[in-house]
């Protein structure tokens, strides 16, 4: 199934649990990062899906724009009254250097043209500005939960295999990025947490958040967990 199709499935179902627990966690730590370089700047969500990330960066952002390849995610994005736009991240619908940060979360890891993706990030993002990029660790337990399940149902329809996903490393995201992109850093997000229903037992669920709060930026791991943030500058 190609992207476009299996996100426009996707998003029916995408918010049913992304308002707490285990979901809402990566999206607290996701912004976290968002917050920490977009504060005051203009900022781009390169697959901003259903906007969950992009209206909340607006209360930090001096700007916030959003563009997804999904008509489905777009038309939630757009209900919310977020500045958005259908397009692909492999050919961004804006001028050079017109953003002061560009990020994208959960998005990378299903792109096969993945230099092109890193390119046209880098040429939206003005020299000085920031690309956070996103991709899935395969040195985590979330490959190995993941390389070992069955196929986790989307919708009626289709699973979540059905959907090119590759996994990459510290050292081989370093070999997709253009010349323009320094590497600046790196940023775990679910470094211990072995499956995300654990996120639902009382007591465990709330300890498992707060210690990915504060791994997510300890040097001891800041290679590791399911999700690794690159931090990038534009030279």
């Amino acid at each position: 199934m190609d992207n476009r199709s299996y996100y426009d499935d996707f998003s029916n179902w995408y918010e049913r649990e992304r308002g707490d627990g285990y979901h809402k966690m990566l999206d607290d730590l996701e912004l976290t990062a968002v917050e920490r370089y977009g504060t005051g700047k203009d900022i781009l969500e390169a697959g901003c899906g259903t906007g969950l990330l992009l209206g909340r960066s607006l209360r930090f952002a001096k700007s916030a724009r959003g563009v997804d390849l999904s008509a489905g995610m777009l038309s939630k994005a757009k209900e919310r009254g977020l500045d958005v736009v259908q397009g692909s991240i492999t050919q961004l619908p804006y001028k050079d250097e017109s953003f002061d940060l560009v990020y994208s979360v959960k998005v990378l890891a299903h792109i096969e043209d993945i230099e092109r993706a890193m390119s046209e990030m880098a040429r939206v993002t003005r020299p000085g500005g920031v690309v956070l990029a996103e991709f899935y660790n395969p040195l985590s337990l979330r490959y190995l939960i993941k390389s070992l399940k069955a196929p986790t149902a989307i919708s009626s329809e289709t699973n979540d295999e059905a959907v090119y996903t590759r996994y990459d490393g510290p050292e081989q995201i370093r070999k997709y990025l253009p010349d323009d992109l320094e590497w600046v850093g790196c940023r775990g997000v679910r470094i211990i947490t072995p499956f995300s229903q654990v996120h639902k037992i009382p007591l465990l669920g709330p300890a498992l958040r707060a210690a990915e709060s504060v791994l997510a930026d300890a040097p001891i791991a800041r290679n590791l967990g399911g999700f690794l943030i690159a931090i990038l500058r534009k030279v």
